[in-house]
């Protein structure tokens, strides 16, 4: 049986920025999404589990992962403690029924979670037995000709061992990462996918897939050949979008390649 046809595809509530996360919903039921991927970050509605439950029961769309507030302007949302942002992120995920917490390594700066943050993650997943905490892989950071890594103990989650990780195709542009490479290290625990597409220039581009030179299609049908059971998430740019018709429309072709692409037949499979 071909396992990725049921490999729910999800939009990322950041993929309609600089809409608002109710609009995600809405061009997520208009566009033919399985789900929803809700990035918590400023807007307060990401924040708000009764208010997420009335959009996902509105719409008729289920959040199916939540992104934990992990980026830079996000540390002070709920708390500048990313312990109980990371315990906040469970607890919404868990009233919502998401299985999947996305979670980033921690930045340099942030000593003592990352002293600490393989164990605590550890002891965080014990305590939402169910819930999968999924580490993405992230990419150095390139300015003024010069590159530094703002994480520790480094953007490579695969180098230190998680028991869940998400992929995340955007990135491996950004860090010059064969992500089909990767995606053999993360072996059977990857358990998350970011569909985004880069060129390799070295930033963080998230473009529609199929836009890029990353193995997005390739990626997807190797999906069932690797035994994936998680889901995948269309993360993309659509800011430069001249109007919400331009924007439903990159939704919409990067659903269709996800799903052309995931009940493609398998190489590993062939």
């Amino acid at each position: 049986m071909d396992v990725t046809s049921h490999v729910p595809v999800l939009l990322s509530t950041s993929s309609v920025f600089p809409e608002r996360t109710a609009a995600a919903f809405q061009l997520a039921a208009a566009v033919g999404y399985d789900g929803i991927e809700v990035m918590v970050w400023t807007d307060a509605v990401s924040q708000d589990a009764g208010a997420l439950r009335g959009l996902s029961e509105h719409y008729g769309m289920p959040v199916l992962s939540v992104h934990a507030p992990c980026l830079l302007v996000t540390q002070r949302v709920w708390s500048p403690d990313p312990w109980e942002r990371l315990r906040r992120s469970a607890e919404l995920a868990e009233t919502l029924g998401a299985p999947t917490v996305v979670v980033h390594p921690p930045f340099t700066w942030q000593r003592d979670y990352a002293r600490g943050f393989a164990e605590g993650l550890a002891e965080i997943e014990e305590r939402f037995g169910g819930l999968r905490f999924a580490v993405e892989n992230m990419y150095p950071v390139r300015m003024a000709g010069r590159q530094f890594v703002p994480y520790v103990p480094g953007w490579d989650p695969t180098e230190t061992g998680y028991s869940s990780y998400t992929l995340d195709l955007s990135h491996c542009a950004a860090s010059h990462t064969d992500a089909l490479a990767m995606a053999d290290r993360m072996g059977d625990a990857l358990a998350h996918v970011h569909l985004g597409d880069g060129t390799g220039e070295g930033r963080d581009e998230h473009l529609v897939p199929g836009r890029g030179g990353q193995p997005c299609a390739e990626l997807l049908r190797s999906l069932a050949g690797r035994g994936f059971t998680g889901s995948v998430a269309v993360e993309v740019t659509t800011r430069g979008a001249k109007s919400r018709a331009v924007r439903e429309a990159d939704l919409r072709e990067s659903l269709q390649f996800a799903r052309a692409n995931l009940t493609a037949p398998s190489p590993l499979n062939a």
